[in-house]
């Protein structure tokens, strides 16, 4: 059944007059052509814009998230401006995670307190680095209340490979 149209206009006469293309398209289609090739091809083409950005250094990072965490409202702007502190390849200055607790305790959030060692922890490349920071950060964690992960549960590693 489905090959009786085909064979239908296969025995059609030819078109009439009425149905003839419409010749002025012919004749553009090269001009379309043409100027299509004239055109380089989109991956060749792309503009460099980035060479104005500059990398930025460790202090203009640090000045930077300050100024982030002081100006924070929400919890939402705490949680997002850690997430970008912490993703990038170093570890906060402890001017930036003072910031960020103070900006913490203002928004009324200690879990996410807690939390803020926990990153510096999983941050950092020993243990010495970790007992630094706690060290540098003790007198502003004890005016603000916060506790340590290992201070709230004892006896808990964090690590797959130990079994407890």
């Amino acid at each position: 059944m489905a090959s009786l149209p085909i064979l239908r206009l296969a025995a059609r006469p030819a078109a009439s007059t009425l149905c003839r293309p419409c010749t002025r398209t012919i004749r553009r289609a090269p001009l379309v052509a043409q100027s299509l090739s004239a055109k380089s091809s989109f991956s060749s083409s792309a503009v460099q814009r980035s060479s104005g950005h500059e990398e930025e250094t460790f202090e203009e990072f640090s000045a930077r998230y300050e100024k982030e965490f002081d100006s924070v409202q929400d919890v939402f702007e705490l949680q997002r401006n850690l997430n970008n502190a912490f993703a990038y390849d170093l570890v906060p200055s402890p001017g930036v995670v003072t910031a960020a607790l103070k900006a913490a305790r203002r928004v009324n959030d200690f879990p996410t307190a807690v939390r803020i060692f926990e990153g510096i922890k999983a941050k950092v490349e020993n243990t010495q680095q970790y007992e630094e920071y706690l060290e540098e950060l003790k007198p502003l964690r004890e005016e603000l209340g916060v506790n340590l992960k290992e201070d709230l549960y004892p006896g808990k590693s964090d690590s797959p490979y130990t079994s407890s």
